[in-house]
């Protein structure tokens, strides 16, 4: 587990390289562009030198039989660029602090999505640190980190990294993320990065000079296909394979988001997910900690969070996007693109009920089949979520749900999500109805390839309406219009938004039929004429009603569970029910105000 086949590893007065270039007859590593180094054949495919020549702190560039001098693809540090020099980093030289900590379960979580260079004025790890105990006064317990392995330029969202291995030197590097991690421990905050494995980005990408780490039997909407299964795919697994251990044992990260797993290309006897997971679970045995694997997929796939030995991958989660989309088109949402799939009230419930929106059924957007039942699944393998980087950022001005929807859908929405059976995500800023957008942006050094990246914006949002232009991924303003505006927390109508978020939160917490994720006890009712869902959540001790009413009208309710004892434990549309519970004694009727939802507790089943 200790082993690195790829990059630089330094052993106190001595460095082992490792380069994998299976079609090479010679590798040599250029040092400060003065000494050249060469590298003994390894076998398969690898090249290795051990040396007191090259130390921490040391650039080096790597040349390839007589080529030129480039980066190291699994270079640790990249202080210059995509284009620079690597740089050596000594990973195990950082004093951890957090032998206490202990990663909580899964199904704890609540997740706090943000993005590194705008989720504070500085941009950095250093400056999230300082922004810790916010997370903490709201009851978060867990932040999700959108990838920060080295992409060209300062600003991108991070899915055009190409140095998997690097931490992205505008954040700080390598050294800041292990101080950022090291303080979220301490603080009680497990650290989810998010991790790209399907596709690697089009600038800086020098890793098909070295070898074929790309297959042309599979193509995906970013080009050819990461080899994960043809000629030579054993180098390319390794990479993976060591990238993944890296994070969690060098890093401390307790988590991994893997995106778009569906864009993983992989026929083989073993699939690379199923790889992933045994080699964490072996990790998990030497170190005595557990680290979980939650993937983005596309696929409605229960294979992907089905254990290996039921012929599954072994994720322990993903996201689901079909929660966001039914609840997007019940708050009125348009129609357009792959929303035109889902139906108000109905698929959310059904996603409430079943996850999976599509499981098996007719998707007359993909005009196909789609999907298979996850009926075994537990609560805790999905995550939820009425806003992330995604849904907000791949809209044509990158719109918040606060500039969208009136506040009472706001809080209606962030109900829904957190009242769910599965784990839930918020979105940075949108605990405080954060009004700046946050949109696409980039900083590419090749004006083609810019130019290319704005007319790709442009064209994808054929399908979804609109008069406006897209903004220019390229301009620096467009990065900064997407900073969070932290000055909005100390205007009353922002802290009395965070002040609900919190209340709700600590709610969650405090009711065990709410935060327990059993999907067996989870029933739904819909009335689609008054625009009224009701979710029914127990336990053998209490149940928990959650009312919501879409609709622009008050809806009064009789249901028989009202001829029992109940409290009202909490109303959006009153700030009453902040503080104190309301007991109701053999009420007869409920009546639910407009675009609100309200919790109600029986004690007992």
């Amino acid at each position: 587990m200790s082993r690195s086949y790829f990059g630089a590893t330094v052993d106190k007065d001595r460095t082992t390289i490792g380069i994998w270039a299976p079609k090479s007859k010679q590798v040599r590593i250029l040092i400060e562009d003065k000494e050249k180094i060469e590298l003994n054949d390894a076998g398969f495919g690898f090249w290795r030198v051990e040396t007191d020549k090259i130390k921490a702190g040391s650039f080096y560039k790597v040349i390839l039989d007589d080529g030129q001098a480039l980066p190291d693809p699994a270079s640790r540090f990249q202080p210059h660029g995509v284009h620079g020099h690597s740089q050596v980093v000594d990973l195990k030289k950082f004093v951890w602090s957090d032998e206490q900590w202990r990663n909580p379960a899964l199904e704890n979580y609540l997740i706090y999505e943000l993005h590194v260079g705008t989720f504070t004025p500085q941009g950095t790890f250093d400056a999230i640190r300082d922004k810790l105990d916010h997370l903490l006064e709201l009851g978060i317990n867990a932040i999700e980190i959108m990838p920060v392995a080295q992409f060209p330029g300062e600003r991108n969202w991070g899915y055009d990294g190409v140095f998997p291995f690097a931490v992205q030197a505008s954040y700080g590097g390598p050294y800041a993320l292990q101080e950022m991690v090291n303080a979220c421990h301490k603080k009680g905050i497990a650290v989810i990065l998010d991790v790209v494995y399907n596709h690697l980005g089009p600038e800086g990408n020098y890793v098909a000079s070295y070898g074929p780490f790309f297959t042309d039997k599979y193509h995906t909407p970013w080009g050819k296909a990461i080899n994960v299964d043809d000629a030579y795919c054993d180098g390319v697994r390794q990479f993976i394979l060591e990238n993944m251990l890296m994070w969690f044992r060098d890093f401390h990260i307790d988590a991994l988001r893997l995106d778009a797993v569906h864009a993983i290309k992989d026929y083989g006897a073993k699939h690379i997910l199923a790889a992933m997971r045994e080699q964490l679970e072996e990790l998990s045995l030497i170190s005595g900690k557990s680290y979980y694997l939650i993937g983005e997929c596309d696929l409605n796939d229960v294979r992907y969070i089905t254990a290996a030995d039921k012929g599954g991958y072994g994720l322990h989660g993903q996201w689901i996007d079909e929660f966001h989309h039914a609840l997007r088109v019940t708050v009125g949402e348009p129609r357009n693109g792959y929303y035109a799939d889902f139906e108000p009230l109905v698929h959310l419930a059904k996603s409430f009920r079943d996850a999976y929106v599509y499981d098996g059924k007719y998707s007359p957007h993909r005009k196909k089949t789609f999907g298979n039942k996850a009926s075994n699944a537990q609560g805790n393998q999905f995550v939820v979520f009425s806003q992330n980087h995604d849904q907000v950022g791949n809209r044509l001005l990158g719109e918040r749900s606060s500039t969208l929807y009136s506040e009472d859908l706001q809080k209606l929405m962030v109900c829904a999500v957190l009242a769910s059976p599965y784990i839930p995500l918020l979105f940075m800023g949108e605990e405080y109805g954060e009004k700046r957008p946050f949109q696409y942006f980039v900083s590419h050094t090749d004006e083609e390839l810019a130019e290319a990246v704005r007319k790709g914006r442009r064209a994808e949002f054929k399908d979804f309406q609109r008069e406006g232009e897209a903004p220019d991924p390229m301009s620096i303003a467009t990065f900064e219009r997407s900073k969070l505006d932290w000055s909005a927390l100390s205007k009353p109508r922002h802290h009395e938004i965070f002040n609900f978020y919190k209340r709700l939160i600590h709610l969650r917490k405090k009711y065990r039929a709410w935060h327990s994720l059993d999907r067996t006890h989870v029933n739904v009712e819909v009335c689609k004429e008054s625009g009224v869902l009701l979710l029914h959540r127990w336990t053998n001790e209490e149940s928990l009603f959650f009312y919501f009413n879409f609709s622009d009208k008050i809806q009064e309710r009789k249901d028989r569970f009202l001829q029992y004892p109940i409290t009202k434990i909490f109303d959006t549309s009153d700030p009453g029910f902040f503080n104190n519970d309301l007991a109701l004694p053999g009420a007869s009727i409920l009546r639910l105000a407009p675009k609100s939802a309200s919790i109600y507790q029986q004690i007992g089943k």
